[in-house]
């Protein structure tokens, strides 16, 4: 069996692991045993696994951090009460979505047509209602929300900790580093086409976990699903963290007036304009998030989809020089997103592997031996 071969069929051994909420009737009939023999508190432990994963513990872990942090510095906020009622209710929803995409997949399917289609792989198959497929589709596909909603809310937390910007320590690295001023240097290229081109790379970066999440969503292949969605949380939320302890506000704003003239393209450059006079959010730039979920995507491309690697890798080079062309971003914005979006990878995907042995444990998953 060739690698890919093997990926995949492991792949497919540990699939119920990865649709959380989605219990068969063998996972059932070990919760019964496990309620008899370890009581309430084992049995409530094996239900919150079973409809909860290692996305929802990132970002509720998140949440809860941000929350303290509000807590904390409240006096550095005009409504610090209203934000952490809002965080509740954002974990609350969460918490409810995932609860109700359980109860209706386990409610309503016969035990013998639940264990069938488990074994063809999730609850999208033609044995499933409308009612199962909905909550389905909407367990899988929030997460892209909450990442909106976090960076969102940075506009608000990003003086949570200090009323001071720190864009002058990033101009002077950006400086030592380069020896020039980066984009204010790239100017002598600018066309309207050049500027075109990198306006479409920037605009990539809407896209990769989409495409990456779809492809991976239609395949029905629930483990690299949740393993992408799990290194884009990791890499965002130490991104945000460090945005609130270290704020900085970008090329665009402190350096506004350095430039010779504004950066004239087509439709993607109009698109881009538009995209950032109605959701830009002040602050939030080092590390670049941009350049995190884009590293984050890149890697779950190279770790379940590696053809998809090679088509997103110069797409993702071309973005972070983007970034500063477009003057989003430092330099140094640009290394510390690859950072936190490789730590993002690596915490993730030791969260998944965590899961895994869990289940293992709990005998609710066998993996067979591989084969050679």
């Amino acid at each position: 069996m060739n690698q890919g071969s093997r990926t995949e069929y492991r792949g497919n051994e540990i699939a119920a692991a990865w649709r959380p909420g989605i219990g068969s009737h063998s996972e059932r009939v070990g919760l019964a045993a496990s309620e008899s023999q370890w009581g309430i508190a084992a049995s409530v432990r094996a239900s919150w696994a079973a409809a909860y994963g290692p996305f929802e513990w990132v970002a509720l872990g998140y949440l809860g951090i941000s929350s303290a942090l509000i807590v904390i510095f409240s006096g550095n906020l005009a409504h610090p009460l209203r934000l952490v009622c809002v965080q509740g209710l954002v974990g609350l929803v969460i918490l409810a979505l995932c609860r109700a995409e359980a109860n209706v997949w386990s409610a309503s399917l016969p035990a013998a047509r639940e264990e069938r289609t488990a074994k063809r792989g999730c609850p999208t198959s033609g044995c499933a209602t409308f009612t199962q497929r909905f909550w389905h589709f909407w367990r899988h596909w929030y997460p892209h929300f909450f990442f909106l909603f976090c960076f969102e809310e940075m506009s608000v937390l990003v003086h949570l900790v200090s009323p001071r910007w720190q864009d002058a320590k990033l101009i002077a690295f950006d400086h030592w580093l380069t020896g020039v001023h980066p984009a204010i240097w790239l100017e002598q290229f600018v066309t309207p086409g050049r500027n075109e081109f990198m306006q479409f790379a920037y605009l990539t970066y809407f896209v990769f976990l989409l495409v990456l999440g779809g492809i991976l969503y239609h395949r029905e292949d629930w483990h690299g699903y949740w393993s992408v969605m799990t290194y884009s949380a990791v890499g965002y939320a130490i991104g945000y963290v460090i945005a609130i302890f270290f704020p900085v506000e970008s090329p665009w704003f402190a350096m506004a007036g350095s430039w010779h003239g504004p950066l004239h393209g087509g439709p993607f450059t109009a698109a881009i304009n538009f995209i950032e006079h109605y959701g830009r959010v002040r602050g939030a730039a080092f590390p670049s998030q941009h350049v995190a979920g884009s590293i984050a995507a890149l890697w779950g491309a190279w770790r379940h989809r590696r053809w998809l690697f090679w088509v997103m890798l110069p797409l993702v080079i071309c973005m972070c020089a983007s970034t500063v062309w477009g003057r989003y971003h430092y330099m140094v914005d640009i290394f510390g997103g690859m950072v936190t979006g490789t730590l993002g990878y690596a915490i993730g995907s030791w969260l998944m592997r965590k899961r895994v042995a869990e289940k293992v444990t709990r005998g609710e998953v066998s993996l067979a031996p591989q084969l050679s």
